[in-house]
């Protein structure tokens, strides 16, 4: 995967994830928003991923 790929996923899923997490704030629903916390986390990572491959390619 190239770097603006990464990056599109991670703020892709960031952008979910936050959602998620407030919908199950907003609903008490502590499953979807652990879900939503967890998919931010990814979405950060994969945003770091793509970082580094575009600082290795400089």
């Amino acid at each position: 995967m190239s770097e603006s790929e990464d990056k599109a996923k991670g703020a892709a899923n960031k952008t979910v994830g936050a959602a998620k997490d407030k919908i199950g704030e907003a609903t008490d629903n502590k499953d979807l928003q652990n879900e939503g916390k967890a998919q931010k986390l990814k979405g950060h990572g994969q945003n770091l991923k793509g970082e580094a491959k575009g600082a290795l390619d400089d």
